[in-house]
């Protein structure tokens, strides 16, 4: 179970990547490198991605994450938001999961978005993923409850918590938290 003063401990050994108050840009100009595990449940695909080094966001590898973020449905990438992806990072080290995360969904496009809207009503109109600035996640041996609290505790955009479904949301967005 994951407490606050846990979490607090994880992220001071990380630099506080992601804790109120500190931008994950501001965290990512640490000189370490950042390393994402990942597995796209609709495709099969897995990927471990150095995304970033030397100060910096290694666009090969950014671009590999974009890709494995597609909307499967119509074989369309985006490229995504960067501090997305730097929010999937700080979870990541704070929950330290052991397997890849598994990426639900990431990029949609305009018509899988009102594919999926026609669908279940509980899909936003002008969802952030039409955007590149969303995820739907979940982590292999964390509960969600426990990612959704994480996340939470970040204050770094948006978090939707789906128990029914197994996943949890999270975006760059204004700082706003609900459950479906």
């Amino acid at each position: 179970m994951l407490d606050r003063r846990r979490f607090l401990q994880q992220a001071a050994l990380i630099g506080g990547a992601g804790l109120a108050g500190i931008s994950p840009m501001a965290n990512a100009a640490s000189q370490e490198e950042k390393i994402l595990r990942l597995y796209n449940i609709h495709t099969g695909e897995s990927l471990k991605a150095t995304f970033w080094a030397n100060g910096g966001f290694v666009d090969d590898e950014v671009q590999d994450i974009d890709l494995l973020m597609r909307d499967h449905r119509a074989n369309q990438a985006l490229a995504m938001q960067r501090a997305l992806y730097l929010n999937l990072y700080a979870l990541q080290q704070t929950l330290n999961p052991n397997q890849p995360i598994q990426i639900i969904s990431g990029y949609r496009s305009p018509q899988t978005n009102q594919m999926l809207r026609a669908a279940n009503g509980g899909v936003a109109k002008r969802s952030l993923h039409m955007e590149g600035r969303a995820l739907d996640i979940r982590f292999p041996g964390i509960s969600c409850r426990d990612l959704q609290k994480a996340a939470l505790m970040m204050r770094n955009g948006g978090v939707g918590y789906y128990p029914k479904s197994g996943f949890v949301h999270i975006d760059t967005g204004r700082v706003r938290q609900w459950t479906a």
